[in-house]
């Protein structure tokens, strides 16, 4: 079944314009508000947001929707996504939401949910609280003196900030570590430079002041370029980049050299292998994520499985089968042990440990394999289902067979924009690249014809 309003992440969208304008979010605030109605106590809400412009747009139609609903709100203000996971289970919340488009220019906006437990929701559960959207629910509503109340909560940054640190070893100390952090001038401008600096690092924060229209703006985990410049300038041992909603981030080393989320796993996993800590016998992460890594997991004997795009569904099967390590090469790190979810500060303190421990560069201790060349294109299209075509499944056969068993070939449509993505990976570089411009090539044609 297509869906009108959620996506692989929730629901997003351009700011004022459909799905994210503020009658909608008034709607999913009430029939997610309904969804979660769980016995006679006061239900409530946690909800948080990021520093978007629209943001205050989205918070107020929701918070008029889950009052309507019956439902008390506690307003978080701007905080990263995986606080808002962590305080949904820690305030006993009904539900959690985030309004954020994570790492999307200021002008999107969307809104995320998690169920009680501050896990993102199901498809299913995503799917009935759509199937209210449309409906007319005013009879369903509360009753007048049954509205919900909404206030804002004090020492939520504290809360999350000693939830992070907690997340490391007490006698372990960042002290004699140089940090950059980028911000993205997005969610956590405050409590990552602050959570950094009380576990003793020195820090250099940048992309630390939001004006509504700069998250994201060239800066953040998408846009590394600033933080490696801002690396070098200061001689720092190491840089941080987050994105506008904190539940991902990239590193940068010493040298400036961009350190991505298989890189980041691969080193995580290793750690915690040796300390007799990692379950289920290896990482789980998308169809994305390097060859390079499945091949040094390989030789620890463990192994890496995968799952379609999305951090949800890496978490769903992190939870099904007993893992505790997973995540996207974008950056989204989930480490069970501690979150629910993506957390980008707490994937860094992770890292940071492992560096301070070894008394190494980040460059000799983040470089853990020597990534497989791939080649990821994406053709737009403009309806139709072109992956249908005889031509495109003839040439994705034959470049599947070109590539053999020690290549890889990942062809999908993106989630969210009408595009194809077409990526492919194995040693030898001109082979890839020929095999990726011959399918993007096929699909063209299709597209150009129809």
């Amino acid at each position: 079944m297509s869906r009108r309003y959620f996506g692989t992440d929730g629901i997003r969208g351009r700011a004022n314009q459909f799905p994210m304008t503020a009658e909608i979010a008034m709607r999913v605030g009430m029939a997610a508000g309904l969804s979660f109605q769980r016995g006679s106590h006061r239900h409530r809400v946690v909800l948080g947001k990021d520093t978007r412009l629209s943001g205050y747009m989205i918070e107020n139609a929701m918070v008029a929707g889950f009052c309507a609903a019956g439902m008390d709100v506690f307003l978080l203000g701007p905080v990263p996504t995986p606080a808002v996971a962590m305080l949904a289970r820690s305030l006993r919340a009904d539900i959690g939401v985030m309004i954020s488009a994570s790492h999307n220019p200021f002008h999107d906006n969307g809104i995320k949910l998690f169920g009680p437990d501050g896990y993102k929701l199901s498809d299913e559960i995503e799917t009935s609280i759509e199937a209210l959207l449309d409906q007319e629910v005013d009879m369903k509503l509360a009753a007048s003196a049954e509205l919900g109340r909404a206030k804002r909560i004090d020492g939520v940054h504290d809360r999350y900030i000693e939830f992070a640190k907690r997340t490391l070893p007490r006698s372990m100390s960042l002290a004699g570590l140089r940090v950059v952090v980028d911000c993205a001038n997005g969610a956590a401008y405050k409590v990552a430079p602050a959570a950094l600096w009380e576990l003793g690092a020195e820090v250099v924060a940048i992309n630390v002041e939001p004006n509504g229209m700069n998250i994201n703006f060239e800066c953040g985990s998408t846009h590394p370029e600033s933080l490696s410049k801002k690396v070098h300038e200061v001689r720092a041992d190491i840089g941080i980049a987050l994105d506008g909603d904190a539940d991902r981030m990239v590193l940068v080393d010493e040298a400036g050299t961009v350190i991505d989320g298989d890189q980041i796993m691969a080193l995580i996993a290793e750690s915690w292998h040796e300390a007799g800590r990692l379950a289920g016998g290896g990482v789980v992460a998308t169809v994305m994520s390097n060859l390079g890594l499945e091949r040094f997991l390989g030789g620890f004997g463990l192994g890496l499985h995968r799952t379609k795009v999305g951090d949800r569904y890496v978490v769903e099967h992190m939870r099904a089968h007993g893992f505790n390590i997973g995540g996207e090469q974008s950056g989204h790190i989930v480490l069970s042990d501690f979150s629910t979810t993506g957390d980008g500060l707490v994937s860094a303190l992770q890292v940071l440990a492992c560096i301070k421990r070894s008394g190494r560069t980040a460059s000799e201790v983040c470089k853990k394999f020597e990534p497989v060349p791939q080649i990821l294109k994406n053709v737009r299209f403009s309806g139709g289902k072109p992956l249908e075509s005889a031509p495109v499944k003839a040439a994705i056969d034959d470049a599947r067979g070109r590539l053999g068993k020690d290549g890889r070939l990942v062809i999908r449509p993106s989630g969210t924009e009408p595009l194809i993505r077409v990526m492919a990976e194995a040693d030898d570089r001109a082979l890839v690249e020929q095999v990726v411009d011959e399918i993007v090539d096929v699909i063209s044609d299709g597209r150009n014809a129809a």
